[in-house]
């Protein structure tokens, strides 16, 4: 689990690439020293595991599915990635409740500043939309935003200085056109998941009791458009 506050930014030192896989060593001299061999630590936002670690740098393994799946597949010798390590009972809250399983990717689609407010907007899927919502978190590249803006399948959000930081983000980097690292609000998902469960329970009974009348069909029917409903009463 993490908080979608980036502790350290790295370098990619080595990738090597196997049979379904791929090993990237990564150069955090701040981070290394703290790792040790299955840490949990997320590189833009994907949970990966430590396999190996050095004085400056540390190793971990990522798999077809995450490479696929995630920016990690394009990453080069020399690229710089956001760093968290899995947060502790200790670790400060700062952000929100991550859990490093990027859903899915998305396109820059535009980067205004004005004044000191930096607009960032990125167009996500149909799937991802669902979940995001005005003032609701948002993980881009491990970093946790917060949405201002919604249009559609666009994403606005609006990021300070400090985030904006080549030093402490890699956010600064990026442009129209690149794709980056999302995860939606893991509340959210869950709130859909429990409303899924609960109407499809409640078309199952009134199922069995009207079948002859057809009511059970209708309700389940309906179920997924009262799911709908629910959820968007609640702003999602």
């Amino acid at each position: 689990m993490f908080t979608g506050l980036v502790l350290e930014v790295g370098t990619v030192a080595r990738l090597s690439p196997g049979a379904g896989k791929a090993e990237i060593e990564v150069s955090a001299p701040k981070l290394s020293p703290q790792f040790v061999v299955g840490d949990s630590v997320a590189v833009n936002g994907a949970c990966q595991t430590v396999v190996a670690v050095g004085k400056r740098s540390f190793t971990v393994e990522a798999l077809a599915e995450t490479l696929k799946k995630t920016t990690l597949g394009s990453l080069r010798t020399g690229s710089r990635v956001n760093l968290e390590p899995a947060v502790t009972a200790a670790t400060p809250l700062g952000g929100h409740l991550v859990q490093g399983h990027v859903n899915d990717t998305a396109r820059v689609e535009s980067v205004r500043r004005d004044q000191e407010n930096i607009y960032f907007t990125i167009e996500v899927s149909e799937a991802a939309a669902r979940y995001c919502v005005a003032e609701g978190s948002i993980c881009i590249d491990g970093v946790s935003l917060t949405v201002a803006q919604l249009h559609g399948r666009l994403v606005t959000v609006n990021i300070i200085p400090h985030t904006w930081d080549a030093s402490i983000t890699v956010l600064p980097d990026r442009q129209a056109g690149d794709l980056v690292n999302i995860e939606t609000d893991i509340i959210a998902r869950y709130v859909e998941r429990f409303m899924e469960a609960r109407f499809a329970g409640a078309a199952g009974s009134a199922g069995e009791a009207g079948a002859a009348g057809g009511i059970g069909k209708a309700r389940a029917a309906g179920a997924a458009d009262s799911i709908e409903k629910q959820l968007s009463g609640w702003g999602y």
